[in-house]
């Protein structure tokens, strides 16, 4: 079948005329000649298709003979029938043809007709591209609402958007008390009008009430004209018109639009639409987009208040996060001092500065001593906590793994020897150099290898074994620290390196520890641009394994650190 043309968007008084009989075909010519059209004549089905071809004409008068094979959209067409013969009418609708008309019909009424037909095509151009219009400046105000989070913004782009699109004179809208949304209203006014009051006072309650029912049923309150529709105070809807009318203290509104905003089985807000100088009808198509903007505007309040208050939390963890490095700070000071003062008298107990030590009092002392070390430690690892908050400054240069892991072990064999722990491989004569920061690095596996020794058995085995190997950008140093120690539950492996975390055998054994050991070193490796990895089986031994870049951290891990602001890794710890 072929498809006749839609009726061009700015067709002239043009008119195609399509007529078997010769003698009809120009009379009907000659008359629309007359009223002022520019006419194309058609004698045959040939000649109607040339003249269809990128058509702009305003109307077509045709013949029932030539019907066939066409599907008329979009230009009006005028039917020329024998009213005296058997023609089936009721085939006009499935041709999609506007009208018909005898033949024989008078030349007036043939050209007023014709003139109708194109008012009334012209009459749909205009609706339709208002349609467009509206439908384009609603998808805009949509748009906005959706592009911020601030609800306050989203109401005035609502209200806004609303006045200019429909040409009214005043868009008001606030939100009810509820728990889903901030308290919000915003309105708009044309320019010379008054504004209206900021709160729905007294009337919100049975606003609130009507509101929830239109929303409970789906429906807008649209009243074309308030004059001809009283304000029956028994009727919910026409109460809540004129509820709004008299709270808002403008008594020459016309007509008005009262529309729920809600989600869920409740209404959270009212939109009030008012054009106050003559009556209106709201058409299908607006009400149904004004409703569709509506349920972007909750959808989008919703969202931005649980964003809202997502980044209060935030912010307030933030500030909790930087309450606790002061107060860390703050505590390692008021320690560090009377501790001080303790080992200080303790040394000078020792050296005999008060006289002979009664015989077992030197055990005493001992215990003193070592528990003196404990805190001190625990005070330096808080100490660094507060500090690796604070600040992602390395002392980068070259440093020899080897020496580094001999200092280390140098430093805590005591400590093994008292448990009867054997350490072996820090002596290798292999070495490998990294860009690091020596004093850190030494944090790290003092922290390792004092956790490996704390948590193997007397008579266990401590191995430490490194090496180099191709990494992704640059060669990396792998340090491997293996014990024969109690181990971690699997399901708690991935938490051993959270601060103050302890595994839960280590709890049960009464083993002591701060939970900040693994965590530091976890935080040291990674600001190397390293990795800090565990693996273990419980009641057979750990193996903790740290990877560092031969070349030192990358170039941007300063400005990852800042970005990071300190914060805690998400992958394993403990002490």
């Amino acid at each position: 079948m072929v498809q006749a043309p839609a009726e061009y968007p700015s067709a002239p008084r043009e008119a195609v005329v399509a007529l078997t009989d010769a003698a009809r075909l120009d009379s009907v010519a000659s008359v629309l000649t007359d009223a002022g059209f520019t006419v194309r004549k058609a004698p045959d089905a040939g000649s109607l298709a040339g003249e269809l071809e990128g058509d702009r004409a305003a109307v077509v008068l045709l013949d029932t003979a030539l019907t066939d094979g066409y599907r008329w959209e979009g230009t009006p067409v005028l039917l020329l029938v024998d009213l005296a013969g058997d023609f089936d009418l009721a085939r006009l609708e499935s041709w999609g043809i506007a009208d018909y008309i005898s033949r024989d019909a008078p030349a007036r009424e043939l050209t007023r007709r014709v003139e109708t037909l194109i008012g009334r095509a012209r009459e749909r151009r205009r609706i339709r591209a208002e349609a467009e219009f509206l439908r384009e400046s609603l998808r805009n105000v949509s748009a906005a609402i959706r592009g911020t989070n601030s609800p306050q913004q989203m109401a005035g782009h609502l209200v806004r958007g609303f006045g200019e699109s429909l040409g009214v004179d005043h868009v008001w809208f606030t939100t009810f008390q509820d728990s889903r949304v901030p308290r919000i209203s915003a309105q708009w006014s044309v320019p010379g009008h008054e504004q209206l009051p900021d709160t729905l006072g007294t009337f919100e309650d049975a606003a609130r009430e009507q509101t929830t029912s239109l929303w409970s049923d789906a429906e807008a309150l649209a009243v074309t004209d308030h004059q001809a529709i009283p304000d029956h105070p028994t009727d919910q809807s026409a109460a809540l018109a004129g509820g709004l009318r008299k709270w808002s203290g403008l008594g020459s509104v016309r007509a008005s639009v009262a529309l729920p905003v809600g989600e869920g089985e409740s209404a959270l807000g009212i939109i009030w639409i008012a054009q106050l100088d003559k009556p209106r009808y709201w058409t299908r198509a607006e009400i149904a987009l004004i409703q569709h903007v509506a349920g972007n505007l909750a959808h989008s309040l919703i969202q931005g208040h649980l964003i809202s208050a997502q980044l209060q939390v935030l912010q307030q963890l933030r500030e909790l996060d930087r309450a606790k490095t002061d107060f860390l700070a703050t505590v390692n000071h008021e320690l560090r001092t009377p501790l001080t003062s303790i080992t200080a008298y303790l040394d000078m107990i020792r050296d005999g500065a008060g006289g002979p030590v009664p015989q077992g009092i030197e055990s005493m002392m001992d215990v003193i001593s070592r528990n003196s070390d404990r805190l001190r430690r625990l005070i330096e690892d808080m100490l660094t906590v507060s500090q690796q908050d604070t600040s992602g400054n390395l002392n980068l240069k070259q440093v020899e793994l080897g020496q580094v892991l001999r200092i280390v072990v140098a430093a805590l064999r005591p400590l093994a020897d008292s448990r009867n722990v054997t350490i072996t491989g820090a002596d290798s004569h292999e070495d490998v150099k990294v860009l690091a920061d020596e004093a850190q690095l030494e944090q790290v596996f003092t922290n390792i290898v004092a956790n490996a020794i704390k948590f193997t058995p007397n008579g266990g085995r401590i191995s430490i074994s490194f090496m180099t190997a191709a990494g992704a950008g640059s060669p990396c140093a792998i340090v491997n620290v293996t014990d024969t120690g109690v181990g971690i539950p699997e399901q708690e492996i991935t938490q051993v390196f959270t601060r103050f975390y302890r595994a839960s055998n280590a709890s049960s054994a009464a083993i002591p520890g701060s939970g900040l050991g693994l965590a530091i070193a976890h935080d040291i490796v990674r600001r190397h641009g390293g990795s800090l990895d565990l693996s273990s089986v419980l009641g057979e031994g750990t193996t903790v394994s740290v990877n560092l870049p031969v070349d030192g951290p990358p170039a941007d891990q300063a400005d990852d650190d800042e970005a990071d602001g300190g914060e805690e890794a998400s992958s394993p710890q403990t002490d």
